[in-house]
Formats: structure tokens, sequence, C-alpha cells
């Protein structure tokens, strides 16, 4: 248990993913309330031409990211307001877009084989000191304004249009959510990489809202439960040499598939042993009626 706190790298890692899993467990309870995971799958993919110019022109990658991403964002949100045009439609036409871009600038670029596997795959176990200051701040940062902004945006979440009855600018609040999504999924590309950063930001929320029918619970749970993913991921693929991204993921969906079996309300086993004690419930009663007629 202790061995892989023995190496520089594995410190590292350890602390990049704790952060990222509680960054993306806090801001994806949002992005489940509100059903939106296409725009999160968007935004990681928008964050990839911004990441690939960054790298192409040696500049900071979370800052060319995150430039991208909001960009994109921003585009979502105006495109979104024509109304022949429905969110999804817009958020396809972006994604592709964005994806397709990044994919042309890197290749531009020498060693693009390399490159563009450590963008998609994430390099969790090659970050430097540096990297990891970078995503306590940001994540810390980012972390404080989700909680300035929580009520706000729950209000949101759950009913749009009384927000917007109640007087709260829905569209500033729609747009400071996106970028919320950019940050974290900029902040979690080197643990998870480009394709299973989704997986991080909507799992744990995910588990989460199975588990409990409370907000603040819920938002408490997500995290925690992302960061354990994080942890253990880090430590199997430490133990077994195998890729440290996708094991963080499929850790984090096996604790998606125990919320589902054994959720305390909303689980698989409860709703069937519920429905089966309706059943004898309902057939006791039946056998009372025709015992005294």
């Amino acid at each position: 248990m202790t061995d892989p706190w023995n190496h520089v790298f594995m410190r590292r890692a350890f602390l990049v993913a704790a952060m990222s899993g509680v960054v993306c467990g806090v801001i994806g309870c949002y992005v489940v309330l509100r059903g939106m995971a296409f725009i999160g799958d968007t935004v990681a993919h928008a964050v990839f031409p911004g990441v690939s110019i960054a790298f192409v022109f040696q500049f900071n990658l979370v800052l060319g990211g995150a430039v991208a991403g909001l960009l994109t964002a921003v585009l979502v949100a105006v495109f979104s307001q024509n109304r022949r045009l429905k969110e999804d439609t817009v958020i396809g036409v972006l994604f592709a877009a964005a994806f397709g871009l990044g994919i042309v600038i890197l290749s531009s670029t020498a060693g693009y084989s390399g490159s563009l596997e450590s963008f998609l795959f994430g390099q969790i176990l090659g970050i430097s000191d540096g990297d990891v200051a970078n995503v306590l701040v940001v994540g810390c940062v980012l972390l404080a304004v989700t909680l300035a902004m929580s009520g706000r945006l729950v209000a949101v979440s759950l009913d749009r249009e009384t927000a917007r009855a109640a007087g709260l600018p829905v569209f500033w609040l729609d747009l400071a959510l996106y970028a919320m999504v950019t940050v974290a999924i900029v902040i979690s590309l080197q643990a998870v990489g480009n394709i299973l950063v989704l997986a991080l930001l909507i799992t744990p929320a995910a588990c989460a809202r199975l588990l409990t029918d409370r907000l603040g619970v819920m938002m408490v749970l997500a995290p925690v439960i992302g960061a354990a993913a994080s942890f253990l991921g880090l430590y199997l693929s430490f133990a077994f040499n195998l890729a440290a991204g996708g094991l963080i993921v499929l850790v984090a969906t096996a604790f998606f598939l125990l919320s589902w079996l054994f959720a305390p309300r909303h689980g698989l086993l409860r709703r069937a042993r519920h429905r089966s004690d309706e059943v004898r419930r309902a057939q006791a009663e039946e056998g009372g009626v025709v015992e005294a007629t």
C-alpha cells in the first residue's frame, strides 16, 4: 500500500488525480442535474484544438485548452438562441469541428502520433511539479467560485423558467457553468485524457445521484467517489502496469454499477424488493377479502 508513495512521479499523480476527481465530482453534479452530459463531451473535445495550439507554440497547455473551451461554450450559448436550431444540434456541429481542428493542428508537428496519444489517453505518470501546482491552484479557485455561485446554479439547473421569472440571469449563468465545465475538464486532461475525461465528470455525480435525494449530500458524495476512483485506479495501474487513465474510469464505472444495484432507495435490488413486498401485500389483502366473503 505504501510502495507507490516512494516514487516522486506517483506522488504527483496521486495529487493531480485526487484534485481532478474532486473538481469533476462537484462540477459534474450540476451537469447531471441539468441533463447536459453532451455539453461536457463537447467541451472535452473543444479544448483539444487549444491544447494542440499551445503544444505547437510551446506555451501553457491549460491556458490554451481553457481559451478554446470557453470560446466554444460561448458559441454554443449564442447559436442556441436561434429557435430554428436546438442546443444538441449546435453542440453536434461544434463537437466535430473542434476535434477535427485539433487533429489537423497537431498533425502539423513532429512526433504527431506520440503527442496525440498523450492528449487522448492522458499522461498522469509524466507530469511535472509545475503541472501539479497549476492543477491544485486552479482547482481550489474553481471550487471557491462554484461554492459562491452554488445557489443560483442549482436554481437554473432545476427549473430554468422559474429561475428566469425570479430575475436570475439565466444566459450568463449558463455561460458560467460552461466555463466551469471547461476548466474542470482542462485540469483533468492529464489524468485521464481527452477521450475519457467525460467519465470523470459524469460518473461520480451519477453515482451520488443514485445514492441520495439530498443535493447537499450529493455534492459531498460525488467528489469523494471521484477522488476514490482516481486513487484506486492509480494503485491498480501501479500494481499491474496498465493504463492509469483507463483504470480510473473503469473503477468509477464499477462504483456506478454498485450504486445502480445497491443504492438504498433507488438501487435495482431495493426496487425489486419493494415490488415484491407490494405483490405480497396485495395477495394478503386479496386473501383477507376472500376469507371474509
